[in-house]
């Protein structure tokens, strides 16, 4: 629940803009687009966070602090209704999480069990697309690679292919999953990789982009180990 109220602060402050207002007009000054933005922001951390709001409260609330008048409820009134706000997010959360983590065991369980499917002790799994020829990196080098990372559902979350930029960066400096796999990786090989939760962001994820206790699929493609 911090997060909310940080982002209604946060939001107080930069915006001062007739959101019904908004929806009638094209966007064009930066100031229009970047109120627009900061709206857009948290409403995102709204929904990734499941939190349910009647949205004409919302936007009267937020426009009688910006405005500076007295609120429509009491202190007291309030503060109760936070509350039951918090614990309702709360439950949402860990009934989230509980869900995410059975069905990522129950995916993983089942696919160690595919063809080609290597699977660790730890719950890492693997598929070599490309075997390749070169070194395999140190936990302390920096590489060179090409990704593609997906949830279960196949949302794809990330990837420096779209972005036709390949990432570098220290082995021992990303999610445990990455740290393992790379090491046993040679330069010039792709892999298909499945990574358990635990070895991944954990119960917390990476709002708003990856759900708590997600399994990831990643495909990478070690492309070089970058001189010191």
């Amino acid at each position: 629940m911090k997060s909310l109220i940080c982002l209604l602060a946060g939001a107080a402050t930069a915006l001062a803009v007739d959101i019904h207002a908004a929806d009638e007009k094209p966007l064009a000054s930066q100031k229009e687009k970047a109120s627009y933005g900061v709206g857009i922001n948290v409403g995102k951390s709204f929904k990734s966070d499941l939190i349910e709001l009647d949205v004409d409260a919302f936007y009267r609330g937020f426009k009688d602090a910006l405005a500076g008048v007295k609120p429509a409820v009491t202190e007291a009134e309030l503060e109760q209704a936070m509350t039951a706000l918090r614990a309702d997010v709360s439950k949402k959360s860990e009934e989230r999480t509980s869900s995410n983590k059975k069905a990522g065991e129950e995916f993983l369980a089942k696919n160690k069990t595919a063809k080609n499917v290597v699977a660790g002790e730890n719950g890492l799994q693997y598929i070599v697309l490309k075997e390749g020829t070169g070194a395999s990196p140190k936990a302390t080098d920096t590489v060179k690679v090409h990704y593609q990372g997906t949830l279960l559902d196949g949302t794809e979350f990330d990837s420096s292919i779209k972005r036709n930029e390949p990432a570098t960066f220290p082995v021992n400096q990303v999610i445990k999953g990455w740290t393992e796999v790379l090491q046993k990786m040679k330069v010039g090989s792709k892999w298909k990789v499945f990574i358990p939760s635990d070895l991944a962001y954990g119960d917390q994820g990476q709002p708003p982009v990856i759900p708590p206790a997600s399994v990831l699929i990643f495909e990478i493609e070690l492309l070089g180990i970058e001189k010191s």
